[in-house]
């Protein structure tokens, strides 16, 4: 186990805190150590320290876990608050439309984040899960925030390793242009079987105030040819969402679409602002 020697405590309550995850929300003590790669005792100094704050708590069984206390300061401050709660009737809307999944993804780092996702239990297979990621180059989301993103950024993913899911992932620098170029010129993401070969992503761009994208309205939908229909459903929705952000409309979506509607024959309305 290394560590830097004057390594910061606000350095190693980092680490601590980043060792939860949603495989492993709970620890142990010696596994918070493990994954922090700190010394047992400092760890479980600083551990009783955030517990104390109310920033992780202790179980009965003395294992540890994320606080209400941290939940509460980032849900009380955290930047993307408005924005999910911009999207979400529309990703309402579009879930009672479509089914399967609709999510809500923004760039972070070098992956996309999902900050929220609507689904069903019987809805086609699907990696995504609130607070996870996906790498950029092989999700729907991924892509449009990657086609609309810094070009460093693009530079930075096309050099470094694009892992292959399945055939069909863009995973050669010079496809991952080809396709990004598609996505800037027609407006949104189209993904068949690119991270599992059953599912199929469509994405959309959400842009802020000041036009630029600041997110995606997503969905997972069986990869099965009949997607295609549901593409002004997701630009629609998406727009909403930037229109309520205070955006304006710089990429109108064809006016004539084939309508869809619910399962039970009722038409579904987006909010209107």
């Amino acid at each position: 186990m290394t560590t830097p020697h004057r390594e910061s405590v606000l350095s190693r309550t980092a680490r601590i805190l980043q060792a939860f995850s949603q495989d492993q929300p709970v620890l142990t003590i010696s596994g918070i150590a493990r994954q922090a790669e700190l010394p047992l005792p400092t760890a479980s100094r600083l551990v009783a320290e955030l517990v104390a704050h109310g920033f992780l708590s202790r179980d009965d069984d003395r294992r540890v876990r994320i606080g209400v206390r941290l939940w509460e300061l980032v849900t009380r401050a955290s930047p993307t608050l408005s924005l999910r709660d911009a999207a979400m009737p529309f990703m309402e809307g579009v879930h009672d439309i479509v089914g399967h999944h609709v999510q809500l993804g923004v760039l972070d780092g070098d992956d996309v984040l999902f900050l929220e996702r609507l689904s069903t239990p019987d809805a086609v297979i699907n990696y995504t899960r609130i607070a996870g990621r996906l790498p950029l180059h092989a999700s729907s989301s991924g892509l449009v925030l990657l086609a609309h993103g810094p070009a460093a950024l693009r530079e930075r993913v096309l050099s470094g390793p694009l892992t292959v899911y399945t055939p069909h992932t863009p995973a050669t620098p010079a496809r991952v242009r080809a396709v990004l170029a598609e996505v800037r010129q027609q407006g949104y993401a189209f993904c068949p079987g690119y991270f599992h070969e059953d599912a199929l992503g469509i994405a959309a761009p959400i842009r802020g105030s000041d036009g630029a994208v600041v997110a995606t309205l997503a969905v997972i939908v069986p990869n099965d040819g009949a997607a295609q229909g549901i593409v002004p459903v997701v630009r629609t929705a998406a727009r909403g969402v930037s229109r309520a952000l205070g955006a304006g409309d710089p990429h109108p979506a064809p006016q004539r679409v084939t309508p869809m509607r619910r399962a039970d024959g009722g038409a579904r309305k987006f909010p209107s602002h």
